[in-house]
């Protein structure tokens, strides 16, 4: 499903500025490669231009305002080569590589044995592989008057998001903030309208840390609340709607000045929705793809000091072996850029969390092998 243009948030970044409805970012940028700029201006100077053409991929809305950024500097420095890059969805992204249609996907969540599966018929000789690329909180943004310091917890979560709690001056929330002055006001909670990987992640913290009564999923199965396409589709109906409530990542609530609620996780401390504290908990993360399948899994129900649990990372999923010679050449020279020192150090000014060293080094080998 496309987002409509009025719910696209802007990158935050001085060279993404004007982006087009479908991302289809021209290589016209500028022959500036110094990184110099605004927030998360992007270095170029070490890309390696390969291929030409255009390039098609689609998928995770939570890495768009990463790859608007990454597309602009892409673009710029390879003249030859254009990049369409369309969140439409995790669940959609991945849909349309296994009908043969893309380059390469965004998921959230890794590929599905089915999944794995199906991508024989389109990757000949191969499968479809997991490469994780961008990481990050997925934060708990709300809209709340008088209200600007939330606490909240996975079992109180649950019961919201699953409209078993329906007035903000609820008193499970009142126990989570006392000092609060929390108004007799209806709680509206959005959720993706759209296959989501952040919304698989989101319910796989709510199954594992809280109440949830349902299976983690990327289609939204709570009860009952409201319904928005995108990450930018529910950030901004929570910007908008006096009691809302949703999930996204950081950088929609950053470009979009919308206050997110701190996770009493069982820590000392209730825990910020940082970067920082998101990198802790993505730290403990394990590999379960085997081979060149660098899937991994997250610890939703962390309970160290400053680890925030609600985390994601988003995979790039390609083909091992059997990619199309016309975009073979372009799709790993646009992946080794991204997952390079200079495409990962943009990520922080945008509220993402740059992949530890050791899983982007194992990542632009695996990126090096497809064929």
């Amino acid at each position: 499903m496309k987002l409509q243009r009025k719910n696209r948030v802007r990158a935050l970044a001085v060279g993404a500025l004007a982006v087009s409805g479908a991302l289809a970012l021209t290589a016209c940028g500028s022959d500036d490669t110094s990184g110099g700029g605004g927030a998360g201006a992007a270095k170029t100077s070490n890309i390696k231009c390969e291929g030409k053409g255009k390039l098609l991929a689609s998928g995770s809305s939570a890495q768009k305002n990463a790859m608007d950024v990454w597309v602009q500097a892409y673009s710029g420095a390879c003249k030859d080569t254009e990049i369409n890059y369309q969140p439409t969805g995790s669940g959609a992204g991945v849909t349309t590589f296994l009908q043969g249609q893309t380059a390469f996907a965004g998921s959230d969540s890794p590929l599905k044995p089915d999944e794995v599966t199906k991508s024989k018929q389109v990757c000949k000789g191969g499968q479809a592989i997991d490469l994780p690329m961008v990481g990050g909180p997925v934060a708990v943004g709300y809209n709340v008057p008088g209200v600007d310091n939330l606490v909240l917890d996975a079992p109180t979560l649950s019961k919201i998001f699953n409209s078993e709690i329906k007035k903000w001056n609820d008193p499970a929330i009142k126990k989570l903030n006392p000092g609060a002055k929390l108004p007799d006001l209806k709680i509206q909670p959005f959720h993706r309208s759209d296959d989501s990987g952040t919304t698989d992640n989101f319910t796989k913290y709510l199954k594992a840390a809280g109440d949830w009564k349902h299976e983690p999923a990327k289609k939204w199965e709570g009860e009952g609340g409201q319904a928005a396409s995108g990450s930018a589709g529910v950030s901004s109906q929570v910007k908008q709607t006096s009691g809302a409530i949703s999930y996204f990542e950081l950088s929609y609530a950053t470009a979009g000045k919308i206050p997110t609620a701190k996770l009493d996780t069982g820590a000392k401390a209730p825990v910020d929705a940082t970067v920082d504290n998101a990198s802790k908990a993505i730290s403990e993360a394990t590999q379960v793809g085997k081979g060149n399948d660098l899937a991994l899994k997250l610890n939703y129900n962390t309970k160290a000091e400053g680890a925030y649990p609600i985390t994601l990372v988003t995979n790039e999923i390609a083909c091992d072996k059997g990619n199309k010679p016309e975009t073979l050449a372009a799709t790993k020279s646009f992946l080794t850029y991204i997952s390079s020192k200079d495409g990962q150090s943009a990520l922080k000014e945008l509220g993402y969390a740059p992949l530890p060293t050791e899983i982007a080094d194992k990542v632009r080998k695996t990126v090096a092998t497809l064929s």
